[in-house]
């Protein structure tokens, strides 16, 4: 009888104890509970305000907020031309830079018939270097300058080992993808801060997010564009300068050859198109944002992973993605 009611006050004695360790885990438990209720309802109210609210509501004034002309590089195909396009449906002049002289001819005429806005070319080269900058930088003294866009890139033919690419290509890299943006901000901005208002869009990619093996030096080139305009934005904006980072999902484009294979078909990336007319709608709205919604959820998703796991499923998924090119030529 004294051995039960030992065990019953030891029994007593425990509930005691473990009903206060449930109490603090319970408190815990709800404590994050509305902790991540609040963020999915401010993560879902900001993914509304940014894709969905815009589309609703009237257009922005481009022209009032930031000014007649914009300078688009790349922009004789893919993310370049349609975006250039989408800046001229809200009546925007464009002045378009690439390398073919032929493809800025047919692309000017087309956006100026089309949408009834002036329009310029320049030709350039950007895997050249430094040599061009002083004709740009000529070519646009006498303009006032509102927007510029930084889409100009070049990215692998598919995934591949660093080893593997030639210095050619590493060189290229570093001149179209970095320096291109470096130099064509360095040449507008003063313009802006003179008149106190302008936009600067730099065309990153997810790829900054996460480290990407097989597209390494593509994807440190991206992350350099990212952190450059997170930066720029804070050191301008009290000057009425937008700097904004786009950081696109693969986008099927003639820059990204197997998006528009059948494995990429697969996939439904994202038209060119279709991405300009979204991330065109942020504009003012996000300093850093994937431009479009599907690609907004799956930053997020990304972004959550442990490194060690997106590195591994992105070599994975790369591995993949060049054996298939390999064996299709």
């Amino acid at each position: 009888m004294a051995a039960v009611d030992r065990f019953s006050l030891l029994y007593r004695e425990i509930s005691r104890s473990c009903n206060f360790y449930i109490e603090a885990l319970a408190i815990v438990g709800a404590w994050y509970t509305v902790k991540k209720c609040v963020s999915l309802a401010f993560d879902t109210y900001s993914m509304l305000r940014l894709h969905v609210f815009p589309k609703l509501g009237g257009e922005v004034d481009l022209v009032k907020q930031y000014g007649k002309w914009a300078v688009v590089t790349g922009s004789t195909d893919g993310v370049g031309k349609a975006y250039a396009e989408e800046l001229a449906k809200r009546g925007v002049n464009i002045i378009l830079i690439s390398r073919n002289k032929e493809k800025l001819e047919a692309v000017s005429r087309s956006i100026s018939e089309t949408y009834q806005v002036e329009t310029d070319f320049i030709v350039a080269d950007f895997s050249k270097g430094r040599e061009l900058y002083p004709a740009i930088r000529e070519a646009l003294k006498d303009r006032e300058i509102g927007i510029l866009v930084n889409n100009v890139g070049i990215f692998y033919d598919y995934p591949d080992y660093f080893t593997n690419l030639s210095e050619d290509m590493l060189w290229d890299i570093i001149h179209i993808n970095i320096a291109s943006a470096s130099m064509m901000t360095h040449i507008v901005l003063p313009g802006m801060l003179k008149k106190k208002k302008g936009a600067i869009v730099n065309i990153s990619s997810a790829s900054c997010c996460q480290p990407t093996p097989m597209f390494t030096t593509y994807g440190a080139s991206k992350s350099y564009l990212d952190y450059f305009s997170r930066s720029l934005h804070y050191e301008c904006a009290s000057k009425g300068i937008f700097v904004q980072s786009l950081t696109p999902f693969i986008i099927a484009t003639k820059m990204v050859p197997f998006s528009t294979s059948p494995l990429g078909r697969y996939f439904r990336f994202v038209t060119a198109e279709k991405y300009a007319s979204h991330a065109i709608s942020t504009l003012g709205l996000s300093t850093r944002t994937t431009g479009y919604w599907r690609h907004a959820l799956k930053f997020t998703l990304v972004e959550q992973l442990p490194e060690w796991i997106w590195a591994r499923l992105a070599l994975y998924f790369c591995r993949i993605m060049r054996k298939y090119s390999l064996t299709s030529k």
